[in-house]
């Protein structure tokens, strides 16, 4: 799989249906394709985040600087008529992982289909983490123990 934040990448190309006397051809960006799938899989319930450790850590920088980035932990691979996708996802807990997993690949596969017009060859998930809210919760001080 290739990542769409390095290197330069085919594009996406499809060729518009004759609607008419216009004819000519679309360009997708693999960056692009990746966005969506971002987008399709943050939207299924059960998911709390998307990226591996160090792309968490690094989009919660983004996010303080307003600058969020919806391919975080999205990988695509772009043919001339398929798109394959491999996503890392933090669930939260307790939800089945197996059906949340479902659930992003079928999210992503309906995007990639409706919204890119793409095939999909295929759509792998990994679940890297399982979110528990008390993480959220910060509260270091704790009660003394001896008076």
């Amino acid at each position: 799989m290739a990542n769409v934040t390095g290197g330069t990448q085919p594009k996406a190309q499809v060729v518009a249906p004759q609607l008419g006397t216009a004819a000519g051809k679309t360009t997708i960006e693999d960056a692009v394709v990746a966005k969506i799938a971002g987008i399709a899989a943050r939207e299924v319930s059960g998911v709390y985040a998307l990226g591996g450790g160090a792309a968490r850590m690094v989009g919660a920088i983004r996010d303080a600087l307003n600058t969020t980035d919806l391919s975080q932990g999205i990988s695509v691979e772009v043919g001339e008529t398929q798109v394959a996708v491999d996503v890392t996802i933090v669930a939260e807990y307790p939800v089945s992982l197996q059906k949340v997993a479902d659930e992003v690949r079928v999210a992503i596969h309906r995007a990639m289909v409706e919204l890119v017009g793409m095939d999909v060859a295929e759509v792998n998930v990994t679940v890297n983490d399982v979110h528990i809210p008390s993480d959220d919760e910060g509260d270091d001080t704790q009660e003394a123990r001896v008076q």
